[in-house]
């Protein structure tokens, strides 16, 4: 197509005057100018102009297709901006962008803060629990929000975790002659709910944080009791190996945290639980680590549950493997995945050991003794061994 139909425009607050000279005229041809309230004021779009549908439903947008039709959005539209959610579902040559300085360029220049070294999330759209991984002493933050009322719930949700003595500063309608900037203290800061803010930037302060190793603390989790516990859960996510943007199936999830930690370390994970209250205790979980967008679950029962899932990098099997489950898996397996399973009763731990002869990998037993109280002294109690087998398809063994 040689001649676009829509055209996405990153719009500041300088209005008209800051767009260029393909963007103006992209605008003056228009039939229709999508936009928040605040853009088709700032880009005088009158009678032309169609705000947003609430909730958003880029439908709107594709219902203009063949008519000239512009979409406005603030500063950088592919940056936590409406861009990549409408060109997705076109073809390239339908669409052309004309972006602006986005917001977060914007609230790093002013503040004088290293874009590069900056974490800039769109809490906009998202829950606060995002914030989980990134809260440590010292780190800056830029957070897009919602609005005022968001501003001043996201400062006492940050006190309300131990991070009330961090700095904080909301940047409003930058770039504009309304610029404001103004520098609080989160747990001193009252704000105005009525604000249209732009922007909020942090700099944390408090001790703790999310540790970036595996093996999180089980209490952490909401479960009842049926976990993988610590060291374990840390030997199991070695030999998992997560990596960015893969994809695990946790069977027999339990509590969902080898899913948790596997999203935390930037994957997606199928977790697959039969009992319905365990699959509640899963959502929960992902809720309060921030990662319900990197977790699904399923409540069903293996193999039967597993056939339409997309296949995964990586599966873990805490507990309840027979063979008829393994040769399910391994079937639907592509190569190069690795699976990873826990036993603890005897026969499966045979199991284990026979597809360890028949398909290679490692095969460890581990013995986990814990410190006790023995009468007036202390002993080691030690807890049930666990075997664990571990194998990457297509890795030399047979079957």
């Amino acid at each position: 197509m040689d001649n676009p139909w829509l055209t996405i425009i990153g719009i500041g607050e300088d209005g008209l005057s800051g767009l260029s000279e393909a963007s103006r005229k992209a605008l003056a041809d228009a039939e229709t100018i999508f936009g928040g309230e605040r853009h088709l004021a700032l880009a005088d779009a009158g009678a032309r102009g169609r705000p947003w549908p609430v909730p958003f439903d880029a439908g709107a947008v594709l219902d203009c297709r063949g008519r000239a039709t512009v979409v406005l959005a603030s500063g950088d539209p592919f940056w936590h901006g409406v861009g990549s959610r409408l060109a997705e579902r076109l073809e390239n040559g339908e669409w052309i962008a004309h972006p602006a300085p986005s917001t977060f360029s914007l609230a790093a220049s002013r503040l004088g803060w290293p874009l590069e070294a900056t974490i800039c999330l769109g809490l906009h759209t998202a829950p606060f629990e995002r914030l989980l991984l990134h809260l440590a002493d010292g780190e800056r933050i830029l957070c897009l929000v919602r609005d005022g009322r968001a501003a001043i719930e996201l400062a006492e949700w940050l006190t309300a975790r131990g991070w009330g003595s961090s700095k904080l500063w909301t940047l409003k309608a930058l770039g504009g002659p309304r610029e404001s900037i103004i520098q609080y203290c989160a747990d001193a800061y009252a704000g105005d709910p009525a604000a249209a803010l732009v922007a909020v930037a942090l700099e944390v302060r408090g001790a703790g944080g999310l540790p970036r190793s595996a093996g999180l603390a089980d209490d952490l989790f909401v479960h009842d009791g049926q976990i993988t516990k610590r060291p374990m859960r840390a030997l199991a996510l070695s030999v998992l190996a997560p990596r960015q943007g893969e994809r695990l199936w946790d069977i027999g999830a339990g509590a969902g945290s080898i899913s948790i930690e596997w999203a935390l370390h930037g994957g997606t994970a199928i977790a697959v639980e039969a009992r319905e209250d365990r699959a509640a205790n899963i959502r929960k979980n992902a809720d309060a680590f921030g990662v319900s967008h990197r977790i699904t679950v399923i409540e069903g029962t293996a193999p039967a549950a597993l056939s339409s899932l997309p296949p995964p990098q990586a599966v873990f099997v805490g507990g309840g493997l027979d063979s008829a489950l393994f040769d399910r898996v391994w079937g639907l397996l592509p190569e190069s995945a690795r699976l990873a399973a826990h036993a603890v009763t005897i026969e499966t731990e045979a199991l284990v050991s026979e597809l360890h002869r028949r398909c290679g990998g490692e095969l460890m037993r581990i013995e986990i003794a814990h410190a006790g109280s023995l009468g007036r002294y202390r002993a080691f109690e030690p807890a049930r061994p666990v075997v664990q087998w571990c194998v990457t398809k297509g890795s030399g063994g047979g079957q």
